[in-house]
This record gives structure tokens, C-alpha cells and sequence, in this order.
């Protein structure tokens, strides 16, 4: 494992299925996912994205090879330690926001403390959400609030556990590209802070904002750039489509 990794994967696969109609969706890759920098993962439908997402963040088992996040081998985890790691280490963005629509902003962002036993004080939760623009929209439930006002309170909430990684799973997919500009704006300030984030993207412009570009294709690491415009980011993603 790279000294500077956050997250580290090493000969990993995860099949779905078995026999003729098994799914080789992640398959052997070998991946270092740098610390305090900003990670886009890219590839066509069905190219194992999600899924090596999912293996590095500890959403899923891997079916051989071994996961390491910040040093630490989580390979076989049991599940508490890997509900406990969910809880302190990482954090998660998801398209849909998922965020609980009869509790506010606040009881929304304070929601993994209280998981890990945690009676968070106020103004925690408060400079959480002044952190991401919105220190005035504490007390308004999701159905107030834009769909960008919802992905910035469900970062909010990924964030409030200082995680060591952030994942982001096309964070920018339900939101028109005036509210994308602002997640990305906030993702990219998070970054340059010292973050770690993982973002998986269909969005070669969301995927330019990133320090670094993963292709993956057939469950497969095929290629990388850094610090690529949007163009090059487009056409490299092409040839892997075709």
C-alpha cells in the first residue's frame, strides 16, 4: 500500500451471480486512491463503478483480494466493525440524497452522531451546515429545500463525523447544472482542505474538477489522467466506449 493512500485495493474482485450467468463486476484491480486528493472513477454502463465503490468504502465484501483504508486491512471486518468503520471513518454522497424527510436539516446532519451514541451539540451541527452555505436552513425539512440545498445537507451530514474519506456516488445526477457547479464548488474546496474524496460520475465536466480520472471498464482499472480538461476527460471515456 502507497504511504500516501487513503484507500487501497490489491488483486480485488466481487462476482455476482453463479456459474453461466455469474458477473464478474470487479475484477482483480489493483488501485491506490491517493490521500487529501480528489478521485472521479468513470466508465461505461456497467463497468463495475458502483461496485468498487461500494468494496472500497466497506458497503460490500470483497470475493478475494484485500481493502485497506487508511492502513488498516478491512477485508474481513466483521459486520459491527464494519458498521463502526461506516460510522467514524467514511462518509457517504448518493445521487438521491437520501435524507429523511420529516426531520430538519439539523436533525438530518446530526443523524450519524446520534447513531454512534453521540448527543451532538447544536452549534456542531450549525457550523456543519454553515461549512456548506447553508447556517440559515437548519430548521427546514427536505421538502423546503432545493434539490442542491438537499445534496449540500446530505455532505453536511457525510462530513460531520470528520471522516477520512468521502464518498460520493454521482453526487451531481439529480441536480440541474447550477446547483452541480456549487456541490462540485464545495467538493473542490473540501479537496484542496485536505479531504479525501472518491467520486464515481458519468459527467466528464464533474469528472475534470477532480485532481485525477479512473477508467474503469468490464471491472477493470484501463486507464487514468490527471488534471485533465473536460474535453480530454470526454473523448478518453469514448474510446472506452466504443
Amino acid at each position: 500500500m502507497e504511504a500516501s493512500a487513503a484507500v487501497s485495493l490489491r488483486g480485488v474482485s466481487r462476482v455476482y451471480g453463479k456459474g453461466a450467468a455469474a458477473v464478474r463486476a470487479v475484477d482483480g484491480v489493483d488501485l491506490d486512491l491517493p490521500r487529501s486528493g480528489w478521485t472521479a472513477v468513470m466508465g461505461p454502463s456497467g463497468s463495475g463503478k458502483s461496485t468498487l465503490l461500494h468494496l472500497a468504502a466497506g458497503l460490500e465484501r470483497a470475493d478475494s483480494g484485500r481493502v485497506l483504508l487508511g492502513g488498516t486491512d478491512i477485508t474481513h471486518a466483521t459486520d459491527q466493525q464494519l458498521t463502526d468503520l461506516r460510522r467514524s471513518r467514511v462518509g457517504f454522497v448518493f445521487q438521491s440524497f437520501n435524507l429523511i424527510g420529516s426531520l430538519t436539516a439539523e436533525q438530518n446532519v446530526a443523524l450519524p452522531l446520534r447513531l454512534a451514541g453521540r448527543r451532538p451539540p447544536r452549534s456542531e451541527v450549525r457550523a456543519v451546515l454553515a461549512s456548506v452555505g447553508l447556517g440559515d436552513r437548519g430548521g427546514h425539512r427536505p421538502r423546503e429545500l432545493s434539490g442542491g440545498q438537499q445534496q449540500r445537507v446530505a455532505i453536511a451530514r457525510a462530513m460531520v463525523t470528520r471522516p477520512e474519506v468521502l464518498f460520493a456516488d454521482e453526487p451531481t445526477g439529480a441536480l440541474d447544472s447550477a446547483a452541480a457547479r456549487t456541490v462540485l464548488d464545495l467538493l473542490r474546496a473540501m479537496a484542496d482542505a485536505g479531504q479525501s474524496i472518491v467520486m464515481v460520475t458519468h459527467d466528464p465536466g464533474a469528472a475534470a474538477r477532480a485532481d485525477a480520472v479512473v477508467f474503469l471498464r468490464d471491472g477493470r482499472v484501463v486507464d487514468h489522467l490527471a488534471g485533465a480538461g473536460a474535453r480530454e476527460v470526454a473523448d478518453r471515456l469514448a474510446s472506452w466506449e466504443r
